[in-house]
């Protein structure tokens, strides 16, 4: 222990230890170095540490989605197309997975970087995509059926512009180093399908959508890594929850990169989505990051008690929002509003969330909501009433730390919530200040991906299921179908969340 001097004897009886005494004790020192490396490596302070926010290899990196799209679109095409699959993809597999396995002859001490093999996808899937946003972005005053701006829509939902443009990006650009993108099948620990979904849904006829749907799939199901996985090794950015739809019930066993996970049956039908296989992934914020600087200087503005600015009505789990304007509308200290759209409502919402200690989070018409992610990155305590909320990451990130959770029940009752939120004391608010600053990394996208960036986590939590993966994968090969079921294991029980 630091600080604490062993007596003379201990030290004559270090002096006379055996060899495997000293053994056991230089294991024992490796060990400490281990956990301090570790330590400082996700010490958000540490000089050595990770890349700050604004950090690049030369240059800032890009957070606005338009700026790095144009960019992007820009440059050269990332690298030459990756290799086709071998005659026998499985046996070339298994090769690779025992090479690692028992090559070192031994298991590795830290986890290899998660090899992901890129489809060289049609440019209709996938360029021709980006583009077609890009060139409309100016020039469209388009709505969905609820107001919302059609652009807006898709660039809050664009994690498959992020994740994609991150993982053919040249590695001498790449920050990211546990994930590393593999031209050879039988290298690949996972498949990722770059189809931006979201956009052909928004901006397509719809006809013309579900036709490039129904390519896209055959594309996909046709490729034998697929036919030989069922497509479990594979990822799918399905963000929207209406995107992709009328295709899902065929790749249902892939891995899908989600907003929620909606248990109401609304917008995914049972079977089609479970925590066991698919990950969360946060919206894109729709306000600028209040950093540092912008919290200590709006710290003695917060004046507001809780603060929402959105749409009052929503349908399904929305309904709540109605319930709370009338039981919000008049209280002290409360500020509810209508949103509006465009860059006078981004503006008014911003200021608002800067200038409020807490920012009602109510369902929308899923149980989740880009509002969370804005107030995040505003400096904004969350309170949370979604009682079906799944939330990005929640296997790496405690939420408690930065977000209230209350039971749709407590909220509604006459003067709880205002009741609850004067409950709570300065110090527990500081804290949770504090910790939005250090979380708000987490959920900001950009090029290139950071680490502790939303990308970075997105292939952590992928990771984490890779034997999950291959145990389905392997025994769906060897069970016989006619005797015995494959076992499907979905995890679909409802988050039921409660006041912490």
């Amino acid at each position: 222990m630091a600080g604490k001097q062993l007596p003379s004897s201990s030290l004559a009886r270090a002096r006379a230890a055996s060899p495997r005494g000293l053994l056991a004790a230089a294991a024992l020192l490796l060990l400490l170095l281990l956990a301090a490396s570790y330590s400082l490596l996700l010490s958000p302070s540490s000089p050595g540490g990770l890349a700050s926010p604004s950090s690049g290899p030369g240059s800032a990196a890009d957070t606005a989605f338009l700026a790095s799209l144009d960019r992007f679109l820009a440059s050269p095409r990332r690298s030459a197309p990756p290799a086709p699959a071998p005659g026998d993809l499985d046996a070339a597999i298994r090769a690779e997975e025992e090479a690692r396995l028992y090559g070192g002859g031994a298991w590795p001490a830290a986890p290899a970087p998660l090899r992901v093999y890129v489809y060289e996808m049609p440019s209709r899937f996938t360029y021709d995509l980006l583009r077609l946003f890009r060139d409309s972005y100016r020039e469209t005053s388009n709505l969905t059926s609820n107001g919302s701006p059609v652009h807006r829509l898709v660039e809050q939902h664009s994690i498959d512009y992020w994740l994609w443009a991150d993982l053919i990006a040249p590695e001498s650009q790449r920050l990211l180093k546990n994930v590393i993108r593999v031209q050879r099948q039988e290298e690949a620990d996972i498949f990722y399908v770059p189809f931006f979904t979201t956009i052909s849904y928004f901006l397509l006829e719809k006809q013309e959508c579900k036709a490039l749907y129904r390519e896209a799939l055959k594309w996909v199901t046709d490729q034998p890594a697929w036919q030989r996985s069922e497509g479990r090794d594979h990822v799918i950015p399905v963000h929207h929850p209406w995107s992709f739809k009328s295709v899902r019930r065929f790749v249902k066993k892939a891995i899908w990169l989600l907003p929620d996970m909606d248990s109401t049956g609304n917008w995914y039908k049972p079977g089609q989505v479970y925590l066991e296989k698919d990950v969360i992934l946060p919206y894109v914020p729709n306000v600028d990051l209040c950093d540092s600087k912008c919290v200590s200087e709006t710290q003695s503005r917060r004046s507001t008690l809780l603060f929402f600015r959105g749409r009052l009505r929503r349908n399904a789990g929305g309904k709540i929002r109605s319930k709370l304007v009338t039981e919000l509308k008049d209280a002290e200290g409360i500020i509810i509003e209508e949103g509006t759209a465009g860059a006078d409502g981004k503006a008014a919402a911003q200021n608002g969330m800067r200038k409020s200690l807490f920012c009602l989070n109510p369902a929308g018409d899923t149980p989740s909501s880009a509002r969370l992610f804005d107030a995040i990155v505003s400096g904004c305590i969350p309170v949370i009433i979604s009682d079906e909320l799944e939330l990005p990451f929640e296997g790496l990130l405690d939420y408690r730390k930065i977000a209230l959770f209350v039971s749709s029940n407590d909220a509604v009752q006459p003067g709880w919530l205002v009741k609850y939120l004067r409950s709570i004391d300065a110090k527990r608010i500081r804290e949770m200040q504090s910790n939005l600053l250090k979380y708000s990394r987490h959920f900001l996208y950009s090029s290139p991906a950071r680490p502790l960036g939303p990308e970075d986590l997105t292939w952590r939590m992928i990771a984490g299921k890779l034997v999950n993966i291959k145990l389905h994968i392997r025994r769906s090969q060897r069970v016989v179908r006619e005797s015995r079921s494959v076992c499907t294991c979905d995890c679909r029980v409802g988050n039921s969340t409660k006041m912490f």
